[in-house]
């Protein structure tokens, strides 16, 4: 129960990307099959911050950045002894819980870390860790006084609800907490709703329904107002629930509660759907996700396949990532081409989309293809003025390459 949060976005990485090609027709990647190049460390959006010199000079201070021997670099998470440095320590509850107490070395040694890159080569530098996850044998909190609060925030996704139960059963059955309050509608829910007591009996067949029991928002909320509600309630450990708009938020409640000095714990929980966080393996809800596209992706193949020279154009969430869409086309088998975010495509002459379109109806009479929703952007920029809105959580409105495609692909070949 030690403070963690998740850090913000390097947005440079997104000037990077640009800057490497990604508008130059001839350094795109022509159309020989399916095109499906991911690469997790280049996406914009979704990197915690390496170092200070990434940050800006307010959220420098912040950044916890450890260096050893041979090029080692530890990129730590914020803890409340950076801040409170005489903060208490106490023994661990499941040392002396009876499913975990007999488990010999269950406790994560402080000193462990994991590193980014797996693959290394012998004259590799030690490169960047993270700190590795799990029961410490000390925690910072007694199960007493422990006053713990749940939000979830953004758009929804399968397995939230299995989320806020195991919290819930978690820090009542293992970890002995009594005061678990649940904010509902999102952030604006700190200060705008009541809090609602949770027991492991209220959320006991939650995980069994779609969406979300506290409910959700996107868009602003006031942090000092979230604050001055979590501190006037005697809240210390709140678990927040959402994707990369959701996080930059906790952020800013933890630099806030940091600033009071408050003995507070802030645990970033990552929901993104489209499993495009770097440090992660897995998000919940991309299995669910995938499964569902591969309904879509077969439907789609059989309306293609029952008219002469049909295309079925499906298109997947993925605003930044392709992995909804790649992992779906390569589980379905139907699928003659993918379009992803991270590998840039051009439309016209040779090896472009349309001579591989009409390539594939003269071979096969019909063809799939799949499209990520943050794919050829910068294509359909060209022929449509693109918008300067943003949508609630602050995320740029991109234009429909799915419509664009259609109206593209009948014009020209039909």
């Amino acid at each position: 129960m030690a403070s963690h949060i998740i850090l913000p976005p390097d947005d440079d990485d997104e000037q990077q990307r640009r800057e490497a090609g990604g508008n130059d027709a001839k350094a795109a990647l022509p159309f020989s099959a399916m095109c499906v190049r991911i690469s997790r460390d280049s996406y914009p959006n979704l990197r915690a911050l390496r170092n200070a010199s990434h940050a800006s000079l307010t959220d420098a201070a912040y950044v916890k950045i450890s260096e050893g021997d041979f090029g080692y670099v530890l990129d730590d998470v914020p803890h409340l002894a950076d801040y409170l440095p005489d903060v208490p320590t106490y023994p661990n509850p499941l040392q002396d819980h009876p499913a975990y107490s007999t488990v010999k070395q269950y406790f994560v040694n402080e000193d462990d870390t994991v590193p980014q890159k797996v693959v290394v080569q012998k004259n590799s530098r030690r490169g960047v860790h993270f700190r590795r996850a799990g029961p410490r044998q000390r925690v910072n909190f007694e199960s007493d006084e422990v006053k713990a609060c749940i939000v979830s925030c953004g758009g929804l996704c399968p397995g939230l609800n299995t989320v806020i139960r195991e919290l819930v059963c978690g820090l009542a059955h293992m970890y002995n907490v009594n005061n678990i309050f649940g904010i509902q509608n999102g952030y604006k829910g700190f200060y705008s709703s009541n809090y609602v007591a949770i027991t492991p009996k209220t959320v006991n067949d939650i995980h069994k329904r779609g969406g979300t029991v506290l409910g959700t928002s996107r868009g602003g909320h006031d942090t000092k107002k979230i604050v001055d509600n979590i501190q006037d309630r005697g809240i210390n450990q709140v678990y927040i629930i959402g994707g990369d708009g959701t996080q930059k938020g906790a952020y800013e409640i933890y630099k806030e509660i940091r600033k009071r000095g408050l003995k507070v714990a802030v645990a970033g929980v990552p929901k993104t759907i489209d499993n495009d966080i770097a440090i992660i393996d897995k998000s919940f809800g991309f299995d669910s996700a995938v499964e569902e596209a591969q309904r879509a992706i077969n439907s789609a193949h059989v309306e293609a396949c029952s008219a002469e020279n049909g295309i079925g154009l499906v298109k997947l969430m993925g605003r930044y990532s392709g992995f909804i869409a790649m992992y779906a086309t390569l589980a379905s088998r139907d699928v003659d081409c993918c379009l992803i975010p991270e590998s840039p495509f051009y439309m016209d002459g040779e090896g472009g989309l349309l001579q591989y379109v009409e390539r594939r109806l003269k071979e096969n009479k019909h063809m799939v293809i799949v499209v990520a929703e943050g794919a050829g952007q910068d294509i359909i920029a060209k022929s449509i003025p693109a918008s300067d809105q943003q949508d609630a959580s602050g995320n740029k409105l991109l234009l429909d390459i799915g419509l664009w495609l259609t109206h593209k692909i009948k014009r020209t070949m039909f």
